[in-house]
């Protein structure tokens, strides 16, 4: 199955994200796609939204996920992309909905680890997830979705690959500064060598985020990469057969010795 990661940098504007969005799903179809992931943020960006963030939340979701909907359909391609969804309070959820080439709504994930770090703090103003993992299926192949912050959790990687999953979807806003890129590029190899799957993982370009969107292989190999462009979509084929040969020499996953879950005893 060929999969793209689209690179884009949303505005204040649902429509004009979505109409973005579609012009990068119509080139990864082009390709071969059928599957295309997008940014966090994909909806609209925080720091460019007009008036009040939660109010926009509260009207604007509902409208985000449709638009993903009728965009896949028509594009006839499975759509992962990141929003911002209502949660009855004042702090919104960060979400990411996956949307197959039919329109149909596969499943949601709230964004667990709240990006509370170099001095910036997410959970001023979005809630953490209450709802645990997302897998879904696309094409055959099992899809763990993760959020930018999360990276750096390889807990919550391993949980997913030892639930069966074939790619980690990562939508990301990752922040520019000193030694980013080098953590970003880091961590998404860490965790496709570590979990012997695939990664492909979509950033946000713009003026505070560093793009640098990429599809991975199981031994961490870029297959397909941009770096800061503004907007474009980078393509791989993605296969199971890889999988199966790197899990036959680098059995990580059979060679585990305990459980994602288990707790650690003090020495002595």
């Amino acid at each position: 199955m060929k999969v793209s990661v689209g690179q884009f940098n949303p505005g204040g504007d649902v429509a004009g994200n979505l109409a973005t969005m579609r012009r990068l799903a119509l080139a990864a179809e082009q390709d071969g796609s059928k599957l295309v992931v997008f940014p966090e943020e994909a909806m609209f960006s925080v720091g460019r939204v007009q008036g009040d963030f939660t109010a926009a939340v509260d009207a604007q979701w509902t409208t985000f996920v449709k638009g993903l909907s009728l965009l896949a359909a028509e594009v006839g391609i499975a759509v992962i992309a990141g929003g911002y969804e209502a949660s009855g309070e004042a702090r919104p959820y960060n979400t990411v909905v996956a949307v197959d080439g039919d329109g149909g709504i596969l499943g949601t994930y709230r964004k667990l680890h709240l990006y509370d770090a170099f001095s910036y703090q997410e959970s001023t103003r979005i809630k953490p997830s209450d709802k645990g993992v997302t897998v879904v299926e696309i094409g055959g192949f099992k899809v763990g979705i993760m959020t930018c912050y999360d990276i750096r959790f390889p807990e919550l990687a391993r949980a997913l690959a030892v639930s069966g999953v074939d790619l980690l979807s990562v939508s990301a806003a990752w922040f520019k500064g000193e030694h980013k890129v080098e953590h970003w590029e880091t961590l998404l190899k860490a965790r496709a060598i570590e979990n012997t799957c695939w990664v492909a993982a979509a950033g946000t370009s713009s003026g505070h985020c560093i793009g640098h969107s990429a599809v991975l292989d199981p031994m961490g190999i870029p297959a397909a990469f941009l770096n800061d462009e503004d907007e474009g979509i980078a393509t791989a084929d993605v296969t199971h057969r890889r999988i199966e040969e790197v899990r036959e020499f680098l059995p990580v996953l059979r060679n585990r010795r305990f459980e994602s879950s288990a707790v650690v005893v003090p020495a002595g």
